[in-house]
């Protein structure tokens, strides 16, 4: 992947992080989920200004709506309870930026720093300490939570920590454990030790939209073996992994990309060509990390994926055909493809951008199938086609780059191709 293409998708998880954050009061109950963090900046916030007298609890209680509804027509803002981009600057220095727009360490100061507060409190950070500032008690309550997920407890909030915020922290207790190596899903692991990949989720208080990443462990469920290797000759009935493959007649980015289970824009990248480059027999491909084969039908059938895009197409008022032709150039359809950075499924979305999309566009969670992945995907369509006035060149490269990304630096060289293809896919899928 090019330094350009991890830039982008960095772009990208870090703007569909900080847009999930903005979500209105009406949100999920209190937890470790980011929703709550956010309502527990927003108190800090009002705390600040002297109209909240609650705890910092995370909860959208009465005592949070009325501060704000307070504090809105005490400013001239509209009085409707919503924290909209308005509300947040008028708030001042504890009003932004959202958490993940920024590297936090020792004195920080922000709405950023309270939600990260607000996460740390179960990993031993004082309540009274949750005031949006970055003090040497954050410091180590981050570090904490930096070793309870494996990574490097240094202290300060980084990508790597604001993803292992998303994903929250393991609670599996079996002994057994399984050290996730670059590319690896939770199906490719389910297979090695033959569980079902639900309960090897489930087992680390996860779910298969959650990110995994290497390095981290993960406890495996009761039942778990290691499937025996094959006799020579023979294919494994459980997984097959390969680094290379040889192209037969016929045989397209998205054909190859399918049999082993990778997105095709990461096969394509990965060899240094694009989806409009041409194959010929015997020609060699290097496979991207995590590539594998299984034994058995996929999960759902391409037609039954045609058929729930063309529904959830209708019924968001979607061009079906373009949704179409953007979820195979994400996945060929296929629905549980993990791309390089963590995107998952049909759509290929991002785990935080799914939650933001539920959150802010659908107003329930949406299930974590392919269906629900389907659902969310061509709902976030509908979004990008609205926030560019219905410009589909800019809602594509919208999708690819991120809204805001586009209006304010305009489409990179691989945004240009990525929506080059799409329009090719157009109609012929």
């Amino acid at each position: 992947m090019s330094a350009r293409s991890v830039e982008v998708a960095r772009v990208r998880r870090f703007l569909a992080a900080a847009a999930a954050l903005t979500a209105t009061l009406v949100l999920a109950p209190p937890g470790f989920a980011s929703s709550s963090a956010s309502i527990a900046a927003l108190q800090v916030s009002l705390r600040a200004h002297g109209l909240y007298t609650g705890p910092v609890d995370g909860v959208p209680g009465p005592l949070t709506r009325g501060a704000i509804v307070s504090f809105q027509r005490a400013h001239g803002l509209r009085s409707d309870g919503r924290v909209d981009r308005r509300t947040r600057r008028a708030l001042g220095a504890l009003g932004g930026p959202l958490l993940g727009q920024r590297e936090l360490g020792v004195g920080a100061v922000g709405w950023d720093v309270s939600a990260l507060e607000f996460q740390l409190v179960r990993f031993g950070l004082p309540r009274a300490s949750v005031d949006g500032r970055f003090a040497a008690a954050t410091a180590a309550a981050l570090t904490r939570f930096q070793s309870s997920v494996g990574l490097t407890a240094d202290g300060i909030a980084g990508p790597r920590t604001y993803r292992a915020l998303v994903r929250g922290p393991s609670s599996g207790t079996s002994a057994r454990r399984h050290v996730v190596r670059a590319g690896e899903g939770f199906y490719a692991i389910a297979a090695r030790y033959r569980v079902d990949p639900v309960r090897l989720a489930r087992a680390n208080g996860l779910t298969l939209a959650s990110v995994l990443v290497p390095g981290q462990r993960l406890a495996l469920p009761a039942g778990a073996r290691v499937a025996a290797a094959a006799p020579a000759g023979t294919r494994s009935s459980a997984i097959a992994t390969a680094v290379r493959h040889v192209v037969r007649p016929g045989e397209g980015f998205f054909t190859i990309a399918a049999r082993w289970r990778v997105s095709p824009w990461d096969l394509a990248r990965v060899n240094g060509l694009t989806l409009s480059s041409v194959l010929v027999p015997r020609q060699t491909l290097r496979l991207p990390a995590g590539a594998h084969a299984v034994a058995g039908a996929l999960p759902a059938s391409r037609e039954s994926v045609r058929a729930a895009i063309d529904r959830w197409a209708s019924a968001y008022g979607v061009d079906a055909k373009l949704a179409r032709a953007l979820a195979w150039m994400e996945s060929g359809f296929q629905t549980d493809v993990v791309s390089g950075v963590g995107a998952i499924g049909v759509m290929q979305l991002l785990p935080e951008t799914w939650e933001w999309v539920d959150a802010m566009l659908v107003g329930h969670p949406t299930p974590r199938t392919y269906e629900g992945n389907v659902q969310a995907g061509v709902r976030y369509l509908r979004w990008q086609l609205d926030q560019f006035g219905g410009d589909v060149r800019l809602a594509l490269a919208g999708w690819y780059q991120g809204a805001r990304a586009v209006r304010e630096i305009g489409l990179y060289d691989d945004t240009k191709q990525f929506v080059k293809v799409v329009q090719l896919l157009y109609g012929t899928v």
